[in-house]
């Protein structure tokens, strides 16, 4: 006759209660191993939360390429409009590709108000999608805009906080360099440079930044991925191609989240470093939970035999074993958990991170430690199973 679900479960936590410091002991193991696990995704679930900010107020990934100056002929390649066509062409991967000339130390007012040093950028009509940034109101530059040369201006939300001061700038005039413009949108704020912070952007169309200094040359070229990943090879493709059509001439690459790429690589790094030694952790509490099943089989022989005289099956014999072992890594690692949220709860609101509590990297952490606490147990528990009734209570 089976044993009932409800008794089995009775006889699971006397005989847990019955062998208290042990059980506490083999408890600790899985709460070391699962503390382990579960800081680790914590942590890389935090540090992602980081880089993700990051990425949020920069502009868009883009590899850029600019032509290099050569010290022997003293002169280096003069990029155009054109050259942004010709790699359009010619390139695979890209999902925008655009251009930008950014003037530093220059003024630009409103009124009686002046910003602190703004960054004023001819771009071209690509700009929004290359860069990655949202138009907040009004419009962007369009194709009238570009051939007709007209004085027109969009800003970036810094810029108007600083000038405008809660004024709608939408068809107001700022001066650049004393010069009139037509404020015709409003975008949002990115950094554009990951060196500098940006006290409020002016964007003017690249055919009026050409016409007012006289430069028909373009700095570099920004190009936009469609995956992250390209975006060196990206950057070797546009080389490639433009000393092809520039012989003679050398040009370079970087992108504007190189840093940014590097904490991921570092953060990948060390939580695969971290997930290792959590995984021996919680071995080694796998490995107690095994040694503590395999004792309390052999002091209980003869309790076995006399259950399985009276009518225990080999599967009862079994499953209180296996329980035995689920009981104790239910709870290291419910209570490790628990301690590590709460851990990093104050940590993050210290530092001021960003913190949510994961349920998937919770239910992986213990559905580990659940995993490695039965696989301990259930040799020793088929061991217990199959003992002989009468050669289990002579032993006694």
């Amino acid at each position: 006759m089976s044993i009932s679900t409800i008794d089995l479960i009775r006889l699971t936590f006397l005989s847990l209660r019955g062998n208290f410091l042990r059980s506490t002991l083999t408890t600790l193991g899985v709460f070391m191993g699962v503390g382990a696990v579960s800081a680790t995704l914590q942590v890389r679930s935090i540090g992602s939360a980081v880089i993700a900010k990051q990425l949020e107020e920069r502009e868009a990934p883009q590899a850029r390429v600019s032509a290099e100056w050569d010290p022997v002929s003293r002169s280096q390649a003069q990029l155009r409009l054109e050259d942004l066509e010709f790699l359009r062409k010619r390139m695979v991967g890209w999902r925008r590709i655009g251009t930008s000339n950014v003037i530093f130390g220059i003024s630009v007012s409103y009124r009686d108000r002046q910003a602190q040093k703004p960054e004023v950028v001819g771009v071209s009509e690509d700009f929004l999608e290359t860069a990655g940034r949202k138009l907040v109101s009004g419009r962007f530059f369009n194709k009238a805009d570009f051939d007709k040369f007209r004085p027109v201006a969009v800003v970036d939300e810094l810029l108007v906080e600083n000038l405008f001061q809660g004024e709608d700038p939408l068809q107001e005039r700022i001066y650049i360099q004393s010069r009139p413009y037509v404020v015709v949108g409003v975008v949002q704020s990115k950094q554009m440079f990951s060196w500098r912070q940006s006290q409020g952007t002016a964007l003017l169309p690249i055919a009026v930044y050409s016409a007012i200094t006289g430069d028909r040359t373009i700095g570099e070229i920004s190009i936009r991925p469609k995956n992250m990943e390209d975006l060196v090879n990206l950057g070797e493709q546009a080389i490639k191609l433009l000393e092809q059509r520039f012989p003679g001439k050398k040009f370079g690459s970087w992108n504007n989240v190189r840093d940014i790429m590097e904490q991921q690589e570092t953060l990948k790094m060390v939580s695969r470093s971290l997930l290792a030694v959590g995984g021996i952790a919680l071995l080694v509490g796998g490995v107690g939970i095994a040694n503590i099943t395999i004792a309390s089989v052999m002091e209980r022989t003869a309790e076995i035999g006399l259950r399985r005289a009276i009518g225990a099956t080999q599967r009862d014999i079994m499953l209180q074993f296996i329980l035995e072992a689920a009981v104790l890594s239910i709870l290291g690692g419910t209570v490790a958990i628990v301690s590590v949220h709460g851990i990093t709860t104050i940590v993050a609101d210290t530092f001021k991170l960003p913190y949510e509590f994961d349920r998937q990297a919770a239910t992986f952490a213990l559905g580990s430690a659940l995993l490695v606490g039965i696989g301990a147990g259930f040799l020793p528990a088929m061991q217990a199973s199959k003992l002989d009734p009468v050669k289990a209570l002579r032993s006694g």
